[in-house]
């Protein structure tokens, strides 16, 4: 059972361009339908000012549009990770959106030999740090919010993370495997064991109760992107 870090509690963090929502012009219309026809002018002009201040603000609450929450794995604040978030920063974050940055730390009973960095609280926030100055460099008027939690088994305690967040859509680095490990893979999800044995990122994305995407680059001069979804592996998308 994953638990949030006492010291790393979930909380909001909101850039520096970002902006208000703009006044409902919906519930300024309404509140003088009952009146005369000074009530009516009244309300156009607010109107009018109510849009003239939403454009100012360049449409930093996306047009009143529902806000989503999308999660990225930080996952140590690696290579893959970082293409993870680039990725979702421009091509699936929207304005109105919250990205939700989350790692996760190793529990006593879970930690290895190979978990030394994973047991540090500290050195993950500061991973999530490193990557939250990447979206306030990108995407400044996108809210941020920093999630570290602990537990023995990774995928597990992502997939429950995001559930419990109530994100729409989870986001995962990953690295490039070999014909023979994504051979398993594939074999292992047709045989309807849900990709178990495939690692974590093959895992969240077979378990995880919102989409989830595994994305990394096709080729380090660039070339686009290779997306893996629960139907569809290796997409590539030229971007």
């Amino acid at each position: 059972m994953a638990r949030s870090l006492p010291s790393f509690c979930l909380h909001r963090i909101r850039s520096d361009g970002g902006g208000a929502p703009p006044p409902s012009i919906l519930c300024a219309r309404e509140a003088g339908s009952g009146h005369g026809a000074d009530d009516v002018d009244g309300n156009a002009k607010e109107k009018e000012t109510a849009e003239e201040k939403k454009g100012g603000e360049g449409g930093g609450a996306g047009g009143g549009a529902v806000g989503r929450k999308v999660m990225v794995v930080a996952d140590g604040g690696g290579d893959e990770a970082r293409t993870a978030l680039q990725w979702a920063l421009s091509h699936s974050v929207r304005p109105c959106d919250t990205v939700v940055l989350l790692d996760v730390v190793r529990s006593a009973a879970g930690a290895g030999a190979g978990g030394k960095n994973r047991d540090d609280p500290t050195r993950g926030g500061q991973c999530l740090e490193t990557m939250r100055s990447i979206c306030r460099a990108k995407r400044p008027e996108v809210h941020v919010e920093m999630c570290l939690v602990e537990g023995k088994e990774r995928g597990p305690t992502i997939v429950e993370a995001a559930r419990k967040q109530g994100v729409s859509l989870l986001v995962m680095g990953q690295k490039k495997r070999s014909l023979t490990w994504r051979l398993l893979v594939m074999w292992m999800a047709a045989g309807g064991k849900g990709g178990g044995g495939g690692g974590t990122v093959e895992y969240c994305v077979q378990n995880a109760a919102c989409m989830a995407l595994a994305v990394r680059r096709k080729s380090r001069r660039g070339g686009g992107y290779l997306i893996t979804t629960r139907r569809q592996r290796d997409f590539w998308l030229l971007a």
